[in-house]
């Protein structure tokens, strides 16, 4: 058999293979994440808490609640990380998307847009998109649309597209466009169709025929989402089909901002790749990371859920119900690693545990502040003059593994703001636990067990090796690992 290749053939091989050279001469790509920290919507720190507490609570548990495949709170201004690209060519359009690695779709908003009950929402992050004129539907026989209406036949899709039943049959309905799909999040909803175009990162790598989800109708929903989970239509998934170098593998470290605009000067590094020999070779900085491995989930594949074994409270250990060092047959268990939730979310029991011993170590020293705990959805919370570190005991996260725990700066759970800087009260130096109780272990059944939040997260730089199976961290200077990449 002879093979002709045609001109324009070999132009896009030629291109592929610089692409591909480029890939594998740097073995990774960083894009800037911005914390999208907002002044004015929130009044005081007590609304700042509440709210985010509120949004953290509402994430968790929609997990369990809801009926739908995929559920994914996209948080309010204060507590999400927001990456950019742009779609299309040769007119181009630069997006701008929450970085949610609990699910597994890239959606957009598309112009004409609406989003209904969106009054109190976040503006949108960029204009809703103008397809460009190289998008291309994507077919109703695709595996793609298959994947976007929970794995739905592609024949009841092509019928759905009322492409005949002749075609069907001889799987001749590629000119039938993938019907429009429902994707469900905790407190919102979209209606969207697939589409595919060329998607061009930061550092100028493009990536051909991407595949994303355009939305002119979402309920409560102004700003799209970049999903991060397993899941053939994720980025990382979609980038592994053209560089299993990207795609298997991504980290990011999230610069400590305690909800400090002032905090976050310099972007937070999202790096797609990396070489293992590379892991501590940036600056003089000694990085040590610490490995779990991650746990299968039947019901929410797009999780990335680990194993914990328990929690140190000072020098206490407290060992972690059974149901968080295993994921069930029913999607029950484990801890999903989240950088979409603002706070960790643990199980009653663990949580009242957890809370009575270091009640027990603080209240010695400081006054609980109830008032506080009720207008901020934490608890416990402490009037203080001063903070001596040594009275706040030390919180070490033991994840499954052998010596795989992770401990946690202060202030990465206790968060410290004067209390009455509204003018109503006294002003007094408040500090509070920020862990939170995500319900019963009955109510937990068919979700995860608990949750780890991104504000947790500040300060690690956290690696998803989806080859290997694993979830790393390692304590890291965040905004001095943008530096070195840059350099």
């Amino acid at each position: 058999m002879v093979v002709m290749v045609t001109p324009l053939c070999l132009l896009y091989w030629l291109l592929i293979s610089t692409w591909w050279l480029m890939v594998s001469t740097s073995g990774m790509v960083w894009i800037p994440l911005t914390h999208s920290l907002s002044k004015t919507q929130f009044t005081t720190p007590h609304h700042l808490l509440k709210t985010t507490s509120t949004r953290s609570a509402t994430r968790f548990r929609q997990h369990h609640h809801h009926r739908h495949k995929q559920v994914s709170v996209p948080l309010s201004p204060g507590s999400d990380y927001t990456l950019s690209f742009t779609l299309g060519s040769p007119s181009s359009s630069t997006i701008s998307l929450y970085l949610d690695t609990g699910s597994d779709l890239v959606w957009l908003p598309c112009s004409p847009f609406e989003c209904i009950l969106c009054e109190s929402k976040t503006p949108p992050l960029s204009p809703p998109l103008n397809l460009s004129s190289s998008a291309t539907a994507v077919p109703c026989k695709s595996s793609a649309c298959s994947a976007a209406h929970s794995s739905l036949h592609s024949s009841d899709l092509c019928a759905i597209a009322r492409c005949p039943l002749d075609s069907i049959e001889m799987s001749e309905c590629n000119s039938f466009p993938c019907p429009p799909f429902y994707y469900a999040y905790g407190d919102g909803s979209l209606i969207g169709r697939l589409y595919k175009d060329s998607l061009t990162l930061p550092n100028s790598l493009s990536v051909q025929n991407f595949t994303f989800g355009c939305s002119h109708t979402t309920l409560g929903e102004p700003v799209g989402v970049a999903g991060f989970g397993f899941g053939r239509l994720s980025l990382p998934a979609q980038l592994s089909s053209v560089s299993p170098q990207l795609g298997n593998r991504f980290s990011y470290c999230l610069v400590s901002h305690s909800f400090d605009s002032n905090r976050v000067r310099r972007p937070s590094p999202l790096i797609l790749g990396r070489y293992e020999d590379k892991e501590n070779q940036f600056g003089n900085e000694l990085v040590e990371f610490v490995y779990t491995d991650m746990l299968s989930n039947p019901k929410h594949p797009y999780f990335y859920s680990v194993g914990l074994e328990g929690i140190s409270v000072g020098k206490r250990n407290i060992p972690a119900p059974e149901n968080l060092k295993r994921v069930d047959r029913r999607g029950s268990g484990g801890m999903v690693v989240d950088s979409g939730t603002t706070f960790t979310m643990l199980p009653a029991s663990l949580y009242d545990s957890v809370v009575t011993e270091f009640d027990h170590r603080v209240s010695r020293f400081y006054k609980r502040a109830n008032t506080v705990e009720e207008s901020t959805g934490l608890s416990p919370c402490y009037f203080y003059n001063k903070v001596v570190a040594a009275k706040v005991p030390a919180i070490k996260l033991h994840f499954a593994g052998n010596r795989s725990s992770v401990v946690l700066p202060r202030k990465n759970y206790f968060y410290e703001f004067v209390d009455g800087s509204d003018g109503g009260r006294k002003k007094r130096n408040v500090g509070c636990l920020m862990l939170m109780n995500g319900g019963d272990e009955e109510e937990l059944s068919g979700g995860p067990g608990a949750t780890l939040g991104n504000y947790q997260q500040q300060g690690f730089e956290v690696v998803y090796d989806l080859e290997k199976r694993k979830v790393g961290f390692a304590r890291r200077k965040c905004s001095s690992l943008w530096d070195s990449l840059k350099n």
